[in-house]
Parts: C-alpha cells; sequence; structure tokens
C-alpha cells in the first residue's frame, strides 16, 4: 500500500434534480480532483456533487478530462490528488489518522478486495462495447453475475433476459455480436452493466462510435433508466439528451470544470470558452 496527500476541500457543489432524494448523502462527490500521467496534467482540481436519482452530463472538447474523470470514479485509474467519496465512502483510499508537514490527511490505498468491492456499486459503459466475440448476447450478460457474483447459472440467466428485455433485446439472445448492429451491441453492453446491479451507471460516450441512425436507440434505453431513477454521469456530444434528460450540465476544458448548471445553461452560457464549443457542436 502507499500514501498520498489529500489536496484541501473547496466546497463542491451540485444540483439535485426531479428524482433527486431530499437530504440524502451525495452519490457522487469529487473534491479537488487532480490527475497528471507524468508532466501531463489532465485534471486540475474538480469539484462535483451528483446526488441520488439525478442525471449529470459532462460536456466539452476532446482532451478536456472528462472520460479521465469517469475513469477515476471507477477506480480504473488513480487519483494524484483530491478524494472522490461514492454514497459517501472515500474510495481508492482510506485516513491514515496522519496528517504533512502543511496539515493535510495523508491517505493508504486499499488492497485490490477493498477496491472490488467499491467499484461494484458502479457500472461503466465505454465507447466500444468491448463484447466477447464467441459469446451470444445472453452468454455475455451472464458472464459477470456468474464468475464474480458466484451466481449459479440458472439465476444468472433469468437475470440476463430480464436485462436484456429492459434494453429491447429480449428476441436476439442467442444473437453474437457480429450479427448485431453496433446500437444493439451497445444495448448488450448496458444490459450486461445492469446485471451487476449497479447504484450508479457511468457512459462515457456510449453514442460515438454509432452510425448517426442508431444513436436514438441507445439513448432511448438511457432515457428510459433515467426515468427509473437510476443515478448516471453521462460524457456525450448529444446536446438534445442532455437537454432532455440532464438534472445537471458540466461543461469541462482544460482539465476543470468551466461552468455548470441546469440544463437550461445550454441556451443561456455564461462563459465564453462553453459559449464557443456550444457553437461548434450545434
Amino acid at each position: 500500500m502507499t500514501d498520498m496527500t489529500a489536496f484541501p476541500a473547496s466546497g463542491a457543489t451540485g444540483v439535485n434534480g426531479a428524482n433527486a432524494r431530499t437530504g440524502a448523502t451525495p452519490a457522487v462527490k469529487a473534491t479537488q480532483v487532480h490527475k497528471a500521467f507524468g508532466s501531463l496534467h489532465v485534471l486540475k482540481g474538480v469539484d462535483l456533487t451528483v446526488m441520488p436519482g439525478t442525471v449529470t452530463v459532462i460536456l466539452g472538447p476532446s482532451g478536456s478530462g472528462k472520460s479521465t474523470f469517469l475513469r477515476l470514479i471507477n477506480q480504473l485509474e488513480t487519483l494524484t490528488g483530491g478524494t472522490i467519496e461514492v454514497d459517501g465512502e472515500m474510495i481508492g483510499y482510506k485516513p491514515t489518522g496522519r496528517t504533512d508537514a502543511e496539515g493535510r490527511p495523508i491517505l493508504q490505498t486499499l488492497d485490490d478486495k477493498a477496491v472490488a468491492a467499491q467499484r461494484s456499486k458502479l457500472g461503466m459503459v465505454f465507447q466500444r462495447f468491448n463484447l466477447f466475440p464467441h459469446m451470444t448476447a445472453i452468454e455475455n450478460v451472464m458472464e459477470a453475475p456468474v464468475h464474480v457474483k458466484h451466481m449459479s447459472k440458472s439465476e444468472a440467466r433469468e437475470l440476463a433476459i430480464a436485462e436484456l428485455n429492459r434494453v429491447g433485446l429480449g428476441e436476439r439472445l442467442d444473437y453474437y455480436p457480429a450479427e448485431l448492429s453496433g446500437g444493439q451491441q451497445q444495448r448488450v453492453a448496458i444490459a450486461r452493466a445492469l446485471a451487476m446491479k449497479p447504484e450508479i451507471m457511468l457512459f462515457d460516450e456510449p453514442t460515438s462510435a454509432l452510425d448517426p441512425e442508431l444513436v436514438g436507440e441507445v439513448l432511448n434505453v438511457m432515457l428510459s433508466l433515467a426515468k427509473e431513477g437510476m443515478t448516471m454521469i453521462v460524457v456525450t456530444h448529444e446536446i438534445g439528451f442532455a437537454r432532455e434528460v440532464a438534472d445537471q450540465v458540466v461543461f469541462m476544458d482544460g482539465g476543470v470544470v468551466v461552468e455548470q448548471g441546469g440544463p437550461d445553461i445550454i441556451d443561456h452560457p455564461t462563459e465564453p470558452r462553453f459559449k464557443d464549443f456550444l457553437q461548434h457542436v450545434l
């Protein structure tokens, strides 16, 4: 295990959406999150709060740190500084009770078992579908419940059927990925994530690899999840989706949050960088 000094807190802010539970512990709270890859400082002090039952959409140009931020929440990358809490629990680290010379708390990394337990609260859907090509849709969805949650194959099959029906693929259970369209493959990927019963879903540009005519079917599934009250953080360029579904819109650029608020900020941006971005994508 290694130690890390936490960056000082600076008061993250958030917006409670229509589905948010009043007085609830934030689903995700990022405080002064920094991430560097060598000399490249990708995130430079991100503060963000996401309440349970809400949808946060993160917009921004390529290279702004959006995907890196999601990967940090899911512990696919390690923090350089700052803290992220999921459901009130600090992820990746635990306090040591010690402080450095400047009075900042020193944190100790968690072991793999503890990280896996924290990660089980999260489902993540990537740009690429990453399905096993030699497995059918139902086998892809069954895989993690059987091998990670040690569910019986009969239970896992019943669960997989339910989740594939949920994303509108009940008639494609025995199709291999090569026999499915890109939109259908992405919906299998969503069903696979949902089969692990996550509390929070992370979407990293889930429609960017799809042909335009297939985008809608994936966004419709995500809209249905939002209506069910699923907590979601979505990195996307789909402005229409952000307008319709988001409780909170966040614009990132240069590794920082430049502007955030309700979906109305899309039509009434105040920051020049956000205005310029919207002129190029609308």
